[in-house]
């Protein structure tokens, strides 16, 4: 009997131990993280690039160099704070965005506004975000802000390139709207020379040097199942598109009722060899995310399974993304 009841005494602690492992692993793969947990994650990449700079009103203009090279230069005689001319220091903060993941864990994509209102992927020479403050109160510039791009950041001169400026939707996210030219030292124009970009924007806020990614084939939608418990308020959805290191695609829209993202602009070329990816948070302020090889067909529906979604710090999602094709 003593010898039954240690067997049924080992049985029973088996069970437990198993039953344990099993529940803590499912309660890691099945984590729905919250809409603030999925936007505080987004905000924290934002603030994590973000580069500090002052300058003095009175010194005219004054030229900053970011980290990437990138040379920004501002008329402090031009900048004004409640329609006033500044004075004194200034605070500049400036974000710039030149790789996927970057792109992807910020929620700053290259979507741009085609002439009939859809969108499509945009390949670019630089996303910026530029702006100035004087005690926590941004100001404004009426004259324009002009950057020295290296372009060989993203793959050399390319006299394509356009000037974009971006705009934030009620979802957080970003679409780049064609910048109106004007004439020369006006702002609105972007041209290349001798290995740089020489822009010259209008406005502060989000700026862009960017051309269409251009394909022959023939374009389709898409849709992608998210796993179980995930949608477009606790995760997101990407195409990277293979051979094409300086863009990265959204699907901005979310079927609540087929809980379905979808690419419903139908600018997906048929045969187009990429990556999907879904992004979401883990439970420790990390990422959770998954990444398939796909080839376009058709009307392609592309199914995420919580089974298969890998759990990651910032770092190895930016080593992840940053090595796609």
């Amino acid at each position: 009997m003593k010898q039954l009841k240690s067997i049924f005494g080992i049985l029973l602690m088996t069970s437990i131990l198993f039953t344990s492992c099993e529940t803590s692993d499912d309660s890691d793969v099945l984590f729905a993280p919250t809409a603030q947990q999925f936007q505080t994650l987004k905000e924290n990449a934002r603030e994590a690039l973000k580069q500090d700079f002052q300058l003095t009103v009175e010194d005219g203009i004054t030229t900053l160099t970011t980290a990437n090279g990138v040379s920004v230069s501002i008329n402090g005689a031009c900048l004004t704070l409640n329609g006033n001319a500044a004075t004194g220091t200034v605070n500049v903060e400036l974000t710039e965005i030149f790789d996927k993941a970057n792109m992807l864990k910020t929620n700053r994509n290259t979507m741009g506004t085609l002439p009939n209102g859809d969108k499509a992927m945009l390949l670019t020479g630089g996303e910026f975000l530029i702006e100035a403050f004087q005690n926590g109160i941004a100001l404004e510039t009426n004259c324009p802000i002009e950057l020295q791009i290296p372009s060989n950041l993203t793959g050399g001169d390319d006299p394509a390139m356009e000037l974009w400026t971006g705009r934030i939707d009620a979802n957080d996210n970003l679409t780049w709207d064609e910048m109106e030219g004007g004439p020369q030292g006006l702002g609105g124009e972007v041209f290349a020379e001798g290995g740089q970009y020489y822009a010259f924007f209008n406005d502060f806020g989000w700026s862009n040097v960017d051309r269409f990614y251009n394909d022959p084939r023939p374009k389709t939608t898409i849709l992608v199942a998210p796993p179980t418990g995930y949608d477009n308020t606790n995760s997101s959805v990407f195409i990277s598109y293979d051979g094409e290191d300086t863009g990265l695609a959204n699907l901005d829209t979310y079927d609540t009722g087929s809980g379905l993202f979808s690419e419903h602009y139908g600018q997906i070329p048929i045969g187009l060899e990429c990556h999907i990816i879904f992004a979401s948070p883990n439970e420790t302020g990390g990422w959770l995310y998954h990444i398939q090889a796909v080839t376009i067909a058709a009307n392609d529906t592309i199914t995420f399974n919580t089974a298969d979604l890998v759990s990651a710090t910032d770092a190895e999602l930016t080593a992840a993304i940053n090595a796609l094709p």
